[in-house]
């Protein structure tokens, strides 16, 4: 009858998609080696090279194509985090095991890049809004990290009190901290 082409490509298609958990024929030509190389092989092991000829010629498809999808279907699939065979202890290591990714998160990396750019980006503009006198104490007291002076040098240089400059600085501060918490 008329339904039983359709199920039968269901039937095929449903073949296709659950043989292996990577899609293992994806074109019409992948698709007929599929379901006729098997047939086409007159021996177990490998085919050799006046054999893929055949089977090619036979199948209507390159030579390349049928030596790939022999070397597709005699694959088998590797768990990624369990070695090959949970008994063997001398067998190769499990993917997960050698494949670790010791970067950081790419989504952290990327939100402390940003949170850094806006901390400074804030305090290039707390800076800008002092006066020039409270940018440099700021700048010399706190940004330098080669020297940083005291308030008594600072105190020396501009001609007044210690305390003064303390004042200064924790205003300066004030109004910087006042940009962060906003």
């Amino acid at each position: 009858s008329f339904a039983v082409h359709w199920i039968r490509a269901e039937m095929h298609e449903f073949i296709l998609k659950n043989w292996r958990i990577v899609k293992v024929a994806t074109t019409k030509a992948q698709r007929k080696l599929f379901f006729n190389l098997r047939k086409s092989k007159t021996r177990l092991g490998w085919l050799n090279a006046s054999e893929v000829t055949a089977v090619a010629k036979d199948l209507n498809v390159s030579e390349r194509e049928v030596m790939e999808m022999e070397s597709r279907l005699s694959g088998r699939d590797i768990g990624f985090d369990a070695s090959s065979d949970e008994d063997d202890d001398h067998g190769p290591p499990s993917p997960v095991s050698y494949l670790v990714a010791n970067e950081e998160d790419p989504s952290q990396a990327y939100e402390r890049h940003d949170s850094e750019d806006n901390q400074l980006q804030l305090l290039r503009e707390g800076m800008a809004g002092l006066d020039a006198r409270s940018r440099d104490i700021v700048k010399r007291r706190w940004l330098d990290s080669d020297s940083k002076v005291t308030l008594q040098e600072l105190a020396d240089e501009y001609g007044v009190s210690a305390e003064r400059i303390r004042q200064i600085e924790a205003n300066a501060l004030k109004k910087m901290k006042a940009l962060f918490v906003a």
